[in-house]
């Protein structure tokens, strides 16, 4: 039927009444049977039905239909229009939500605010169905049943699906700016790690001096000097 003219009844009406062409061409070119063609031609079929000129709607030629009507077996061509007429982008509006899901709408923006925070308020709006003021009075929990609210999956409740969850999700995802985590610490670079550095000093040139140890004490003790100081103490005797 895509190839089929315009009011197809309309136009076997006019092809019948302003044409010698055979029901079969007619039947043809207009996609409708053969008998109907010919209820149509006998009064039968279409009654009251107005015929439509193909040659003005510009679906047919008058060199095309001269040629039918020369041959019986030439099937008709329906003309191609030169005119491209561009396709028309329907607005998309807000999304639907059935009467019954209403209800359960403002579970669904809490949810998307609590899990979803990167989401921006177009967004919400356009996965639920929801106004501005109702959102921004469930952030601000203003809203007149804030109390009573439950987050809920706005896919479980039906309100959108999960394609078009994730879609948004994603899309702010790349807006959102790229977090630089901290790697910890690093190694250092070879450049400076093997970069020689001109001594400038006698420690640069020979090194520092090794620490002595401490000697420890020696355990020996001197009998005679320890009780000689002990026999100059006066006791008081």
């Amino acid at each position: 039927m895509s190839n089929a003219p315009l009011m197809p009844k309309a136009t076997a009406v006019w092809l019948v009444e302003n044409t010698s062409l055979t029901f079969d061409q007619i039947a043809e070119f207009c996609k409708l049977h053969p008998l109907e063609v010919k209820g149509i031609a006998d009064g039968e079929v279409a009654a009251g039905i107005r015929g439509h000129d193909p040659i003005t709607s510009g679906q047919l030629t008058r060199d095309e239909i001269a040629r039918g009507e020369r041959d019986n077996k030439h099937h008709l061509r329906l003309s191609v229009s030169k005119v491209v007429v561009p396709e028309v982008k329907k607005a998309r509006g807000p999304r639907y939500t059935p009467l019954s899901r209403r209800q359960d709408r403002p579970n669904a923006i809490l949810w998307l605010v609590r899990n979803h925070p990167e989401l921006k308020d177009a967004q919400i709006m356009r996965l639920v169905g929801t106004t501005k003021a109702t959102l921004k009075a469930i952030r601000e929990r203003t809203h007149w049943n804030s109390a009573s609210l439950t987050p809920m999956d706005p896919v479980t409740l039906g309100l959108c699906s999960q394609i078009d969850l994730d879609f948004e999700v994603n899309r702010a995802a790349k807006d959102r700016p790229a977090v630089v985590e901290d790697q910890g610490q690093t190694l250092v670079p070879a450049a400076v790690t093997t970069s020689v550095r001109e001594p400038v000093t006698t420690e640069d040139v020979f090194g520092k001096p090794a620490a002595r140890p401490v000697e420890e004490e020696e355990d020996n003790f001197d009998a005679d000097r320890v009780f000689g100081k002990l026999k100059d103490l006066d006791f008081g005797e």
